[in-house]
């Protein structure tokens, strides 16, 4: 049996009327009649009955559609599924973000693609303190929207889509928050925090560099595994921390001031994802944070 024939039948059994049918087919009613007389003499005998004013089922045609049609939908169902699979919509997108502000960013751009491809599960879920890289490569998310740069091999990265100043979490009594901005040199002056956990030295120096560009040493403070910790240790007067400057709106807490500083490296922040399996919805995922990003923030620089 051919395809279009059991379609045509379906939808005859649907409209009972070959105008409408030939119209939703694109076919013509005398190509709708010649499918439907195929299919008949396929079975030997009258699927409808037909008159000039009327098209209705016989207990044949009625007991054919109730078999074949659960069928006919599953396999249109597989169908489309496969089709979304080989345009890169099928199956899980596991999405991953680096703090509160990237959370924010990549849950409506989550929510945004779902909507526009319902047929693509998407997950989304904080990504390690600690270790930026090892659940990606272990395939816990399959696209993370993280801090840059990323220099790994195996790894790949999209352009910056957006970028913040630094600020310094200082403890709220300390003689740096009185001031209105600070210079990296002034990071000689207090105890900064450190990340625990495998970090490769192009990102460790960026968020806990150990000497000031004047080449002061900047003295160690506590050495943390979450960024709540870290805020614990500042708001405790144990140390100062390096952060971008949502924090301060994000991470607002008593105990803690934001100072600005105003020669630090900016904060990047880009999608990454495993080199060599660049995909279509990560493509659509990208364009919908480009979206979600509010427009205070935006940033077109490339990486």
């Amino acid at each position: 049996m051919e395809r279009d024939e059991l379609e045509c039948f379906l939808i005859l059994a649907e409209e009972l009327h070959f105008g409408r049918t030939a119209a939703r087919m694109r076919l013509s009613r005398a190509r709708v009649s010649q499918l439907v007389q195929r299919l008949e003499r396929r079975v030997g005998a009258p699927l409808f009955e037909r008159t000039s004013r009327t098209v209705v089922l016989t207990d044949l045609g009625a007991r054919f559609r109730d078999d074949v049609e659960p069928h006919h939908r599953a396999i249109e169902e597989a169908l489309a599924r496969t089709a979304a699979a080989a345009s890169g919509f099928g199956g899980t997108l596991r999405v991953g973000f680096s703090a509160s502000l990237t959370g924010e960013i990549a849950l409506n751009a989550v929510d945004a693609l779902r909507a526009a491809h319902p047929e693509l599960a998407v997950e989304i879920c904080e990504m390690s303190f600690t270790d930026p890289f090892s659940q990606l490569r272990d395939r816990y998310y399959d696209v993370v929207l993280m801090e840059l740069p990323v220099r790994e091999d195996d790894l790949a990265k999209g352009p910056t889509l957006l970028t913040e100043g630094r600020m310094l979490a200082v403890p709220a009594d300390h003689p740096l928050a009185e001031r209105p901005w600070l210079t990296m040199d002034d990071l000689a002056s207090v105890n900064l925090i450190a990340t625990d956990g495998d970090l490769p030295d192009y990102r460790r120096v960026l968020q806990s560099p150990q000497a000031t560009p004047s080449g002061l040493p900047i003295p160690r403070g506590p050495i943390v595994t979450s960024l709540q910790e870290a805020l614990v240790f500042v708001a405790a007067g144990k140390g100062a921390l390096l952060i971008g400057a949502h924090a301060a709106a994000y991470q607002a807490r008593p105990g803690i001031a934001h100072v600005q500083v105003v020669d630090a490296e900016p904060v990047r922040y880009g999608l990454t994802w495993r080199a060599g399996e660049h995909t279509a919805a990560l493509d659509a995922l990208a364009e919908h944070v480009t979206a979600a990003i509010p427009a205070a923030h935006r940033s077109l620089t490339a990486a």
